[in-house]
């Protein structure tokens, strides 16, 4: 991965060298969430706008060398499998939507269309390469629902163990589903918190993989695709310059504790560094009314 030159602490901005650290920064524990940081200039020799053009691959993998994994293992992993049909979700146009909104133009990304119909086949597919890539006998991660689900059937895809903790008030269709795809799932007396934290206590006893977000620094790497996807997939407009994509002025993400607006803000990061798109849109994440920490935490103005 000649393409990544490390991680960053989004903290104190310690660097690391790829697989200093396994997933959060040494100075600050937990909270230490990593950034991966790429050679662009490296990456802009391998691939672009007019390649991509002609790129038969319709899945998160078309942008490889913008992906921290080890690119023939992926390959390998993702050919007659689920893994290789991840990504390249459609982008509607919502003309009605957007008439009744008193908007000129509305797309919907419909990661529904994703494997096991969500978006969290995006890192889960990036969890399932680099389990891989160490070696990891299992892959854990703790989850109340779509995650849990994507993680269960991408490593039914390509035969991975896994282990899931679920709070013991999750659904018990939610339940069904993972025992269906053959993970092993642990029923966790407590809320998601309690179940996260014992997870990362297994995953650290027994060296399991931790497909966790807003702990794994790899995960958002996958969720940046839908960024790449939609400016890709997005109408270009007249005023175009040879080599640059389309990119709408507001983006609206469904967010929970982040990971997603966070990944979605990367991925656009990554091709404004690259010249793909010549400016950041806004971007307006929304959180449900009956569960909004980050909405409350910023009206209140708390950091961190």
């Amino acid at each position: 991965m000649h393409h990544v030159l490390g991680l960053k602490c989004t903290i104190c901005g310690a660097e690391y060298e790829v697989g200093e650290v396994e997933y959060v920064c040494s100075k600050h524990g937990d909270d230490g969430i990593l950034d991966v940081v790429y050679d662009y200039e490296l990456i802009a020799q391998r691939i672009g706008p007019d390649k991509l053009a002609s790129d038969p691959n319709r899945s998160i993998w078309r942008y490889l060398p913008l992906l921290p994994v080890d690119a023939e293992l992926a390959r390998r992993l993702a050919e007659g499998t689920s893994v290789g049909s991840v990504g390249w979700t459609p982008l509607y146009p919502a003309p009605r939507l957007a008439s009744a909104l008193g908007l000129a133009h509305l797309w919907v990304k419909d990661d529904s269309r994703q494997p096991t119909a969500s978006f969290k086949d995006r890192a889960s597919a990036i969890a399932v390469v680099k389990a891989r890539e160490r070696n990891a006998g299992v892959v854990t991660t703790a989850s109340t629902g779509n995650a849990a689900a994507a993680l269960s059937g991408l490593c039914a895809a390509v035969g991975q163990r896994n282990v899931i903790f679920v709070p013991r008030t999750a659904p018990q269709a939610k339940v069904a589903q993972l025992l269906a795809y053959g993970s092993t799932v642990l029923l966790v007396d407590g809320t998601y918190d309690d179940a996260f934290e014992l997870c990362l206590k297994a995953a650290r006893e027994f060296g399991w993989y931790n497909r966790n977000t807003a702990y794994n620094p790899y995960m958002s790497e996958g969720k940046k695709t839908a960024a790449y996807e939609l400016c890709e997939q997005l109408p270009l407009p007249a005023t175009s310059r040879a080599g640059e994509w389309g990119v709408p002025d507001v983006i609206f993400v469904p967010v929970g504790d982040g990971c997603i607006i966070g990944g979605v803000h990367k991925g656009l990061r990554d091709l404004l560094a690259l010249g793909w798109i010549e400016r950041m849109p806004r971007i307006v994440g929304v959180q449900a009314a009956g569960s909004s920490p980050l909405v409350d935490a910023w009206e209140r103005g708390v950091e961190g």
